[in-house]
Parts: structure tokens; C-alpha cells; sequence
């Protein structure tokens, strides 16, 4: 047989077999021209084989997710098998954060499809959002630890642009948020108590001492992870110095650490990139259970700013409260993830970049310090990750104090850097100290997103805080109103009032 016929025999059965019909396509090219990827948009819609029920955007954007989900199941698989290929161990650590992040994108995924979930279009943005930033988060391991020259061109695949395209199916634009008792209503009566109540009993007791159920968190942890309902459960860590790494996993939902007072209840490790971690792993402790809450907790990561990223907290807890609670670090301290997030009363100590992430969280009545970094670097309070212009995310921080600690001298020091394309950050009616240079805010490379990013000041009060000489940056502005300040609201900016009042934090709702 000649090859002209045999390509013809196995064109004709290619045709035959697809589930692509000529009269869905000119529909399939129409609504994949409105995504920010078109091409695999329209390569995976038409093999689908109820791509031709597109009928309007809840359809499209339906269907745009369940492809989304499709493909990260089987990159999932794909990677999985890439294990014999690591070469080394810096690339089996990274190979294993992927595999992790892999599993909480196609947990994210799935969620915005539970039709058990009475989910608004806020949860589904912040939820893809989460998803999207995990895959992100794989790919920096990799960088990070240089050794993204073997694995990771084999992971690469069509999944982010997938899930870009559900987020511009998604877009939003701040609404107002309902408000109970001075605390946005996704707190609870019950949980506003516990934060509150100065003496509480734990349905657990951790102490070093061995007086309570365990001696470690990381028991604890493991017992409320196994448990059932949604009640809040209370681990009460008593006063002493914890040293050890815990991650408390998806399944560790509506959980409290409550400790004995910042300086009394310490978490440690001195896990860092330096060390050979990446930054996702290096976290002294992790939580990406929903509904998180710790009151009176010092988390701390002692690594130093030679070692580089060190993670003291990484949250990827939606819903989450940290109140009268401190940070300690150096480079990256405070990992805010992804999901929404509430500081209050907290304390946060860093170098470079040390509170960064792509979360929709706000910092209220805290206290910020920069302090030394290691000769020749900057401290940069801020590195915000949002790497598509849909996402409902950024670093909202609100009547707070920006100081210095008393080692950092004459170090120049800025409100924070564009570590992704879209970063967002305000500082909204806080003091800024003298220790802020005068242009407030650093490149991060050259010109790389400064004319995408969204950075904003407003009110601010204190020797740092003119904006007489601060960048030109087309993506930089001074906000000159209440209204457009409010955006950035613990009410408006993560929905605080439909969650907060069941914490029992005191917060205020608008600007």
C-alpha cells in the first residue's frame, strides 16, 4: 500500500472519530475568542462531546472548568510518573511540593463544580484563583532550587491557561458586604467568643511539660484531622517552645490553636531554601484546612537571612483568622498563599519580601518590622503573586504600624516589589515610619510589571508616609477617595462580614 492512501485511510478515521461536529465549531471559536488563551480553549472544547450544548456563559464557563479539571487530573497522573527522572534531591523535594500542589488544584477544581457547595461568584474566583497559584508555586520550586532544566519542561502543560480562561468567564467587581455586630458575618457568634474569651478550655491540651493530652502539635494535628462535623475544635497549646514542623492538611477544617500569648507559645524550625527546601516546604507550620484559627501563638522560623526564603506561617486556609498572633523570620516570613485570610493584633518581623503570596488577606492593627537583611539587600515588606488580572486577590494593609526593629539602621527599606505580573498591595490610613525611602516602593527587575501592577496608598500617616516623591510607575497610585479606598475593606475585600462575626475578632469593616 502506498503511504498517500494509508494517510488518507488514517486522516478519514481521525474525522470519523472526533466528536467535533461542523456545525459546533464556528460556536466553539466564538466563545474561546473571549478567553485570554483561545488556542487550547478550542483544541480541548472540541473534544468534548457535549461541547455542542454551549448555549450561553454559564455553559461555556461550566464546561471551561470540568476541561480544567480533566487536564489536571491526568498532569497529576503524568507527574506521578516522573519520580525515577529526579536526579537529584533537590529535584525529588520539588518533584514532591507538585505532586502536593497538584492535588489542592484539582481539589479547588472540583469545589466550584459541588453542587453541595452554595457557592457565590467571590468563592468560585478565589477558589480558581488557589487553584491557579498552586501550579504557579510548583513551577518557582523548581526555579528556586535551580534545577529546572530536567522536569519541569516535561511538566509543562495547558492547565494554567485553562484555568485563566474560567477566571475571565469569572470577572468581578467589589461588592458590599453585610456586617453583624462590627464583624464581617462569615465569623460566627460562637467563634467570636472563643478569640475572645479570655480563659478557654481545649477539647485538646498540648504541653511540653507532658501535662496536657500530648507533647506535640503535630499529635494534636493528626487526631482533629480525623475527626467528623463541622464544630470548631480548640487545640490549646500551653506556654512553652515547640520545635518542630507541622502541616495541618485539607482535611483539619474548623480547627483553633490557641496558645498562652505571643512570646509564651512558640512554634519554631529553621527550615530554608539555603537548607535545601523549597520556600512552599521550608514553613515552620503549614494549614490549608478551611476555617483556621490561632489566638495567642508566636510562629517562628530561625533559619536567618543568609539562609534566604525561610517560611515561619504559609496559609492557604480559607476563611482563615490569626489574632494577637506574632511571625518571626527573615526572607518570606509570612507565606499568605492563596484563599482569604484576616490578620489581627499581629506581629510580623522580616527582611526581604516577608509577607508575600497570592491571597486576598488583610493585615489589620498590626505591627510591621523590617529588620537587617544580610549585607547589600533592601528590606521590601511586601511581594504580592497575582499572576492573572481576574483574580480576586492582593494585600490589603489597614491601620497598621510600619516600623523598624532596632538593628536596621540606615537600610533602605520599601512597602514592597512586583514578584508577578498583576501584583496588588495597599497600605490604607497606617503609620509608615522614617526607615521607608522616600520613592516607597522597588522594582523588582527592570521594568517588569510596572505598568500591570496595582499598588495604592491612601491616608497613611507618619515621617514615610509623603507621596511627594514616590514612584511614577503607570500601575502606582495615591487613591484620593473613601469609595475607592473601601474596595480594599475588610468588608468589601474578603467578603469579612459574611464570615468574620463567628470568629469574635474585633475588626472594622470599612476603611
Amino acid at each position: 500500500m502506498s503511504a498517500l492512501p494509508l494517510f488518507i485511510i488514517l486522516f478519514s478515521l481521525f474525522v470519523l472519530s472526533s466528536p467535533v461536529f461542523a456545525g459546533d465549531t464556528p460556536n466553539i471559536k466564538e466563545w474561546c475568542s473571549q478567553t485570554p488563551n483561545p488556542e487550547p480553549c478550542e483544541y480541548f472544547l472540541s473534544q468534548k462531546s457535549n461541547s455542542h450544548v454551549v448555549k450561553d456563559k454559564s455553559d461555556f464557563h461550566k464546561i471551561s472548568i470540568q476541561i480544567a479539571l480533566e487536564r489536571s487530573l491526568r498532569a497529576k497522573d503524568y507527574t506521578t510518573g516522573l519520580r525515577t527522572k529526579c536526579r537529584n534531591k533537590e529535584e525529588e523535594a520539588a518533584w514532591a511540593d507538585c505532586l502536593e500542589l497538584y492535588e489542592t488544584t484539582i481539589l479547588k477544581l472540583n469545589k466550584t463544580m459541588d453542587k453541595y457547595e452554595k457557592c457565590t461568584d467571590d468563592d468560585t474566583n478565589i477558589w480558581l484563583s488557589a487553584a491557579l497559584t498552586t501550579l504557579e508555586t510548583c513551577r518557582t520550586g523548581f526555579i528556586e532550587l535551580g534545577v529546572s532544566d530536567n522536569l519541569l519542561p516535561l511538566m509543562s502543560n495547558n492547565v494554567s491557561k485553562l484555568i485563566c480562561n474560567t477566571l475571565s468567564n469569572n470577572k468581578l467587581s467589589p461588592s458590599k458586604q453585610k456586617f453583624k455586630d462590627g464583624y464581617p458575618t462569615w465569623v460566627s457568634l460562637g467563634d467570636r467568643k472563643l478569640l475572645q474569651t479570655a480563659s478557654l478550655a481545649g477539647d485538646l491540651v498540648v504541653a511540653a511539660d507532658g501535662s496536657g493530652n500530648f507533647k506535640t502539635i503535630k499529635e494534636a494535628i493528626d487526631v482533629a484531622a480525623k475527626r467528623k462535623g463541622t464544630s470548631r475544635f480548640v487545640i490549646h497549646v500551653k506556654a512553652g517552645v515547640y520545635n518542630e514542623n507541622v502541616v495541618a492538611g485539607d482535611m483539619v477544617k474548623y480547627v483553633m490553636l490557641l496558645g498562652d500569648g505571643i512570646g509564651k507559645t512558640v512554634i519554631t524550625g529553621s527550615k530554608s531554601v539555603g537548607g535545601g527546601s523549597t520556600t512552599f516546604n521550608s514553613a515552620t507550620f503549614a494549614v490549608t484546612g478551611d476555617g483556621f484559627m490561632a489566638r495567642g501563638v508566636t510562629f517562628r522560623n530561625t533559619a536567618g537571612a543568609a539562609n534566604h526564603q525561610a517560611v515561619a506561617l504559609r496559609s492557604g486556609s480559607d476563611l482563615s483568622v490569626f489574632y494577637q498572633c506574632s511571625f518571626e523570620g527573615y526572607q518570606d516570613t509570612l507565606y499568605v498563599h492563596y484563599q482569604r485570610q484576616f490578620y489581627r493584633n499581629c506581629d510580623v518581623y522580616g527582611t526581604v519580601d516577608f509577607i508575600f503570596g497570592n491571597s486576598a488577606v488583610v493585615l489589620q492593627n498590626c505591627n510591621i518590622y523590617c529588620r537587617q537583611p544580610i549585607h547589600g539587600q533592601q528590606c521590601t515588606i511586601t511581594a504580592q503573586g497575582r499572576t492573572d488580572p481576574n483574580e480576586n486577590t492582593g494585600i490589603s494593609i489597614h491601620s497598621s504600624n510600619i516600623l523598624g526593629t532596632s538593628d536596621l539602621g540606615a537600610t533602605p527599606s520599601y512597602l514592597g516589589r512586583p514578584w508577578k505580573q498583576y501584583s496588588r498591595t495597599v497600605y490604607l490610613k497606617s503609620y509608615i515610619g522614617s526607615h521607608i525611602k522616600p520613592a516607597g516602593w522597588l522594582e523588582w527587575s527592570g521594568n517588569f510589571a510596572l505598568s500591570t501592577l496595582n499598588y495604592g496608598e491612601y491616608l497613611n500617616t507618619g515621617p514615610g508616609s509623603s507621596t511627594a516623591n514616590r514612584v511614577k510607575w503607570k500601575g502606582y497610585r495615591v487613591i484620593m477617595t473613601a469609595a475607592e479606598a473601601s474596595k480594599f475593606s475588610v468588608g468589601n475585600f474578603i467578603a469579612g462580614n459574611s464570615w468574620l462575626p463567628s470568629t469574635s475578632v474585633p475588626y472594622t469593616s470599612g476603611i
